[in-house]
């Protein structure tokens, strides 16, 4: 390896074979970074590091020993490691009363067990090169939609998670975190928006996203390439005083009182 490559930052991203995942892979390799993909299923992630002359790591970022190797393997691979984006996610989607012991268990798994479980393993690299973290939450991390009971519990505790990492490691040099994006047309987006769509008698996916998005600001959803854009700002030194932070990806959703959009329905 050149001393110049070996000067290029690191970044490990879990649940990098898909969606805002494989979008902010991509990015990351366009800024200049080596990026490692981290998660279960090969086939995705190997797809994606091909594409940009990455690491594809298969590994479970929920289980320790799994999660220490993976970390060993990044650093065999590129000798330092300077970002971790704790991005992997899912389940949970559920009214309390409907979600049996084993539903709350891989929910908290999921969404927050991977990355607690992860950005340990890393702690001891980020807080010698003094790098930093991006988690990955959800506009669910700061309200609660309708059944879904262990997502939201597990996306509100990342945000809690990630200001302990910011308050504990910021002495080492380590910043972290967290954006909590609204509706982003990713795989598993798409498949709500299909399940929504045959639900509500709508014409298709393009129109469930419009329905959902109405009340939005911006009346659209994201693309993964726009979250992508704020974690990557997040994770660089351009971010430099930045940490324990949370940033709404949104579309200005969160700026909105919901009782007033009565009124704007009305032409109010």
């Amino acid at each position: 390896m050149t001393t110049a490559a070996r000067e290029q930052p690191v970044v490990a991203i879990t649940g990098g074979g898909t969606g805002i995942g494989a979008a902010t892979a991509t990015l990351f390799a366009r800024a200049g970074w080596r990026v490692a993909v981290i998660g279960r299923r090969r086939a995705p992630l190997d797809a994606v590091a091909d594409t940009i002359g990455g690491l594809a790591v298969v590994a479970d970022a929920a289980d320790g020993p799994s999660a220490d190797g993976a970390v060993a393997r990044v650093l065999e691979q590129f000798g330092r490691l300077d970002a971790v984006v704790a991005n992997a996610g899912g389940h949970g989607f559920a009214a309390v009363a409907d979600t049996t012991d084993a539903d709350w268990a891989a929910a908290l798994r999921a969404n927050l067990d991977s990355a607690f479980v992860f950005t340990r393993a890393a702690l001891a690299a980020l807080r010698a090169s003094r790098g930093s973290i991006v988690v990955v939450s959800s506009l669910a991390g700061l309200a609660a939609g309708p059944s879904t009971a262990g997502y939201t519990t597990a996306k509100h505790a990342l945000i809690g998670l990630t200001r302990s990492i910011a308050r504990d490691y910021g002495v080492d040099g380590v910043r972290a975190n967290v954006v909590c994006p609204g509706w982003v047309r990713t795989p598993m987006a798409d498949a709500e928006m299909d399940e929504f769509a045959a639900v509500a008698g709508l014409a298709g996916r393009d129109d469930a996203y419009r329905t959902v998005t109405a009340d939005v600001p911006l009346a659209r959803p994201a693309d993964p390439a726009e979250v992508a854009e704020a974690i990557v700002f997040l994770a660089s030194a351009r971010a430099s005083y930045i940490s324990g932070a949370v940033l709404p990806i949104d579309g200005g959703a969160t700026s909105v009182d919901l009782p007033t959009t009565a009124f704007a329905r009305a032409g109010m």
